[in-house]
C-alpha cells in the first residue's frame, strides 16, 4: 500500500472515502494499526491520561510527545502521522516554532493544536516555515477547567455558529486537517460539508470525513470509562488485529459511529 499523504487524505474527501485515525504511542501497536491498513496515526496527549493515569491531558509535556512520536515512527511505514502540541507549548509563535519543530524532528509529519481564531497567525506562520497543521475544535481537552469538564460544545445555536466560523477561519489560515471533538451530528456535518480540508469526527457523528478514536478505548482497557462515543471493538472480536480491521471496515461501511455513539 501507498504512503499515507496529506494529499491522499484530501483525494479521500473528494472521492467521498472515509478516513480511517487512532491513537498510537509505542512502535509495537503503530506497526499492527499499520499493517491493518489505518490512514493515519495520532500521537495523542491523551497519554497523559491512558499511559500516565493524569486526571487529564494538561501534565503532558513537549518531551513526553517527542518520546512517543519517535516510537510511532519507528512502527510506521505507511500510515500518515501526527503529533499533539500540548498544553501551553503554543502560547507564543517563537515557543510554536520551536516545539513543532522538535516534533517534525521526532518523525511527526504534521502537528495538530486546539484552539480558534487566536491560532490564525501561528498556522500562518508555521505553514510558511513547512509545517503542516492539524486544528481541532468542538470540545478541546486542554480546556476542560474552562469547559467546565468535559463536555458536549456547540448545542446551542450561538455556539454552534461560531465554531462554524471558526472552522472557516482555521481553514483560511491554513490547516490542512480538522478534527471535531463532541459536537452535535448535525453541526459535525454542516462543518464538514463547508469545509474542502478532510474532518476528523470523535464523538462528532457519521457524516465528517473520517474518524479518530483512542486505541485504549477501543480495545475497552482505559482505565477510567468508557466514552459515549466510543466502541470497545476487542469484546466485539477477541482479537487486536481484528478489532483494528473491524474498526476500519465499520468506519468506511458508515457503520460506526452509530446514533448510540453521536450527540445531538
Amino acid at each position: 500500500m501507498k504512503k499515507v499523504t496529506v494529499s491522499s487524505l484530501l483525494k479521500k474527501k473528494q472521492a467521498g472515502e472515509k478516513i480511517t485515525s487512532l491513537t498510537a504511542y509505542d512502535a509495537s501497536f503503530a506497526k499492527m494499526f499499520d499493517e491493518q491498513g489505518i490512514d493515519a496515526l495520532l500521537i495523542g496527549d491523551s497519554l497523559g491520561m491512558v499511559l500516565q493515569g493524569e486526571s487529564d491531558t494538561l501534565p503532558v509535556t513537549i518531551d513526553d510527545i517527542a518520546y512517543h512520536t519517535r516510537c510511532v515512527r519507528a512502527g510506521t511505514e505507511r500510515a500518515f502521522v501526527l503529533a499533539d502540541m500540548p498544553f501551553m507549548s503554543y502560547a507564543s509563535a517563537e515557543q510554536t516554532y520551536a516545539n513543532a519543530a522538535t516534533l517534525m524532528a521526532a518523525g511527526a509529519s504534521m502537528v495538530k493544536m486546539e484552539g480558534g481564531r487566536w491560532l490564525c497567525d501561528t498556522i500562518s506562520g508555521l505553514q510558511l516555515r513547512g509545517v503542516p497543521v492539524c486544528g481541532h475544535l468542538g470540545l478541546t481537552p486542554q480546556s476542560v477547567h474552562v469547559f467546565g469538564g468535559f463536555k458536549v460544545q456547540g448545542r446551542e445555536a450561538d455556539k454552534a455558529q461560531q465554531l462554524l466560523e471558526e472552522a472557516k477561519a482555521l481553514e483560511a489560515a491554513g490547516i490542512q486537517l480538522l478534527v471535531l471533538e463532541c459536537v452535535p451530528s448535525s453541526l459535525a456535518k454542516t462543518i464538514s460539508e463547508a469545509l474542502t480540508i478532510p474532518v476528523i469526527g470523535i464523538g462528532a457523528g457519521k457524516d465528517t470525513d473520517g474518524q479518530i478514536l483512542v486505541m485504549h478505548d477501543m480495545f475497552g482497557i482505559s482505565a477510567n470509562y468508557m466514552p459515549k462515543f466510543s466502541k470497545n471493538y476487542l469484546a466485539d472480536t477477541g482479537d487486536m488485529r481484528k478489532a483494528v480491521q473491524q474498526y476500519i471496515s465499520d468506519v468506511q461501511n458508515g457503520v460506526f459511529p452509530s446514533a448510540e455513539h453521536s450527540f445531538e
